[in-house]
């Protein structure tokens, strides 16, 4: 099979696979709701802790997590060659998650997903900002203030792990982790408003 079929399928298999809006399905599910239209009207984990509770909430953030680990590992176990390919799988996944086709192009803000596709390619790292995340939770109350800074402290994780440790990564997973997390910073733009104007809810 030559590249660009690879590329092709990758791309396919990628977005459907980030697409499934875990969240959406909780809510219909579980108390015959569109999520869309109740709490802050995001298809993400925070949304559905607010609305359906940590009994909803924690499966569906496991399956976001899920299916970015899966899109870059498939590449892995089929063996295709090439870096590029395991971050093209990374990218699409992230959008199909935050523009599922299932949902009228509507989805979450990534950070999940994000997290399972660098958690296949920099778990060091991965694990590093979860702390961070749990930390910056517990002070400022906020998931998206917590979400935004361990997006941001990502790249710089990387750095660090590939650079004083021998539980490093590609290059590549660097440059691609800064994307990541411009992007997890734009999908929160609504969050930064609230935030700027004082009216971002807590968590708890």
């Amino acid at each position: 099979m030559d590249a660009a079929w690879r590329v092709a399928i990758l791309v396919v298999v990628s977005y459907f696979l980030g697409a499934i809006p875990f969240s959406y399905i909780a809510g219909k599910l579980i108390r015959g709701i569109d999520l869309r239209e109740c709490g802050s009207g995001n298809l993400g984990a925070a949304n559905t802790f607010r609305v359906l509770g940590k009994g909803a909430a924690i499966p569906v953030l496991l399956a976001d997590i899920g299916k970015g680990f899966l899109a870059v590992k498939l590449v892995q176990l089929y063996g295709i060659e090439g870096y590029q390919y395991l971050l093209i799988a990374t990218l699409v996944v992230i959008i199909g998650h935050n523009y599922s086709v299932f949902v009228g192009f509507a989805g979450g803000k990534g950070v999940g997903t994000t997290a399972g596709t660098f958690l296949a390619m920099a778990p060091c790292a991965v694990l590093a900002c979860l702390l961070i995340w749990i930390l910056i939770l517990k002070i400022s109350r906020i998931v998206s203030v917590a979400s935004m800074f361990s997006a941001s402290c990502l790249p710089v994780a990387i750095a660090l792990m590939n650079k004083f440790t021998s539980c490093d990564s590609h290059v590549s997973a660097l440059y691609l982790s800064m994307v990541a997390a411009l992007f997890v910073i734009y999908k929160h733009r609504s969050n930064i408003r609230r935030l700027r104007d004082g009216t971002e809810k807590r968590i708890f």
